[in-house]
């Protein structure tokens, strides 16, 4: 609002400077009471018609002048939904996902269809690309830009002024809170960043990790070459410790052969990204560890069993070291998943111990 000097200034810039005119002395009078001055001084002075109103319009002014300055600042601070050509959207200068590569999305035609029928729901998240003017680069919503340049229309995105590091912290965020980046995709997008030069604890923060955690990822990542992660994908059921004994049995130069062979198999190329994982896992279990299985008939009788199904596994202890074999009528896929569940079966029989 326009303070009382303000106006008498506008006043002045519509008038002129008015100087103002001195009284002239009064002439000696015979006394008189003495006025009441206090209460003289008191009395606001009249306006004329005219000044009145030019003072009601001006402080309508300021008002309306004050008000648009407001609704300017609120309108600054506020990010708001554009319209952007995907084809001047760039992907992130750092890879987070790998099913896109790996051509395992399966849900990536859902998404497509979904914008077709209902339009953009979420707004993707973008910066001014730093390096070409007129294009902008994506910090999250890597797949709705996809769909949107599928479909041929444009993508629905808010515009923010990001640093690098902004734009690593705001996609590993959105990623961890989504919560569907694998175990091999997170510690991937850890590598990446750090050998961007990205200190440790800024990548710990977006992935949301400790320390530890972060070292294994590192660990993993560096174990595995990136082909053979690129040809397996995601593989969101493939959890820390079978991506650890992968990384282990992957150590020579011949086991990496025996897994980029594997991925040239029409069968590897047809399945699904979990079971990809398991192909080559199984392969490269079979050369470092054979291991005779019995059959259902050669199993013994104490053996574990469920049911009629006949036994399932044997432990075998030499004293040193136990030794647990399924049988071969087991599914692979049961195996991992054992392997999967060991951490917690573990805690369960850490647990009933100590009550005990």
């Amino acid at each position: 609002m326009m303070t009382g000097n303000n106006r008498r200034d506008q006043l002045k810039a519509l008038f002129g400077t008015v100087e103002s005119i001195p009284a002239p002395e009064p002439k000696p009078a015979e006394p008189q009471s003495a006025p009441n001055i206090a209460s003289e001084a008191q009395k606001p002075r009249a306006a004329s018609g005219a000044v009145k109103a030019m003072g009601l319009s001006l402080g309508g002014m300021s008002r309306e002048i004050e008000d648009a300055r407001r609704l300017k600042e609120s309108l600054e601070g506020v990010e708001r939904v554009v319209e952007l050509d995907p084809g001047l959207v760039e992907t992130s200068f750092v890879e987070d996902r790998l099913s896109h590569a790996a051509g395992l999305d399966e849900d990536f035609e859902n998404l497509v269809e979904s914008i077709k029928q209902n339009g953009q729901q979420v707004p993707v998240l973008v910066r001014p690309h730093p390096e070409r003017p007129g294009h902008y680069q994506t910090a999250y919503g890597h797949r709705r830009l996809r769909a949107a340049q599928r479909i041929g229309k444009p993508v629905q995105a808010i515009v923010r002024e990001l640093s690098d590091v902004q734009l690593v912290l705001a996609q590993g965020k959105e990623n961890t809170e989504r919560r569907d980046l694998s175990f091999i995709e997170r510690a991937f997008f850890a590598r990446n960043l750090v050998e961007r030069g990205f200190e440790r604890g800024l990548v710990q923060d977006a992935l949301s990790i400790d320390k530890a955690e972060m070292t294994r990822f590192l660990q993993v990542a560096a174990a595995v070459p990136y082909p053979i992660v690129r040809a397996i994908g995601p593989a969101p059921k493939i959890g820390r410790p079978r991506w650890v004994r992968f990384a282990e049995l992957l150590k020579s130069g011949e086991a990496q052969a025996i897994a980029l062979n594997e991925v040239t198999l029409e069968p590897f190329s047809t399945a699904d990204s979990n079971t990809r994982f398991n192909r080559i896992f199984e392969r490269l279990l079979k050369r470092v560890e054979p291991v005779a299985l019995p059959t259902r008939n050669t199993m013994p009788a104490v053996d574990r069993k469920i049911a009629d199904t006949g036994a399932i596994a044997r432990l075998n202890s030499d004293g040193a070291r136990q030794v647990l074999t399924f049988a071969d009528h087991i599914s692979q896929g049961f195996a991992a998943f054992v392997a999967d569940e060991l951490e917690a079966l573990l805690a369960r029989y850490n647990s009933r111990t100590s009550d005990k």
